[in-house]
């Protein structure tokens, strides 16, 4: 699979995502520097423009106040993160809530629900609530949409996802334990009714057991291509 003209989609390991796209360079749930499987070349950004964070878990926003800080992107999150943020000195946020769209640039992103936890552990040990989880579809100004699932299970509106905002492509958790596992993403395909899905949230650590090849033989009946990258590869 090719994706729509022009849109380059880097994948830098567990649940993070560059894409460039329309001038700009969007990253998804920024967390690179302690990454055990993210290149070290793919670490440091020539520029960024757009940071979109999905839930609070270090894994998912480790980097977010240092990157905002390097390159003063506009950081997109629900609400309770974009005052966090706030208050570790982040600039240019944008706190939304689900349901919710907001245009940087060309660029739309849809906030949408997903079933998870979302909180931070500060450096004293204390745990900080940091609102609910989040996926987002994102819209290009060529019409191409990508629906970033973040962590989450399968649950029924995965349907109302697909019927109301129909993403050409789904980045979808399959590792397990946290998230769902393949078999749990094969229902998700078939409520989402997209036509290709790129696994993610998998193989980070030992914890995280599904595959993409697991993936692939329980939707061999379904209409949908499983995309499966190298860490470090791009989609264009």
């Amino acid at each position: 699979m090719k994706l729509n003209n022009g849109i380059r989609l880097t994948w830098l390991g567990h649940s993070t995502f560059k894409i460039e796209a329309d001038g700009q360079t969007l990253l998804i749930d920024p967390w690179v520097t302690h990454n055990p499987v993210c290149p070290d070349a793919l670490k440091i950004f020539a520029s960024l423009d757009v940071i979109l964070i999905t839930h609070g878990h270090a894994d998912h926003i480790g980097d977010a106040v240092s990157l905002a800080k390097t390159y003063t992107p506009t950081t997109v999150s629900i609400v309770e993160i974009a005052g966090w943020l706030g208050k570790q000195g982040v600039e240019n946020t944008i706190g939304m809530n689900k349901g919710g769209t907001v245009t940087v640039g060309n660029v739309k992103a849809t906030m949408v629900s997903a079933n998870h936890s979302s909180s931070f552990t500060e450096e004293d040990g204390t745990t900080v609530y940091l609102g609910e989880p989040a996926g987002y579809v994102i819209e290009f100004g060529n019409g191409y949409k990508i629906y970033h699932a973040g962590d989450t299970n399968v649950f029924g509106d995965m349907r109302i996802i697909g019927e109301i905002y129909q993403p050409d492509l789904a980045l979808l958790p399959i590792g397990d334990h946290f998230t769902m596992g393949p078999r749990e993403a094969a229902y998700a395909a078939q409520l989402l009714n997209v036509p290709a899905i790129l696994p993610i949230h998998y193989g980070t650590f030992p914890l995280l057991t599904g595959t993409p090849e697991e993936l692939r033989e329980l939707t061999a009946s379904q209409d949908v291509e499983i995309i499966a990258l190298e860490v470090g590869e791009t989609l264009d």
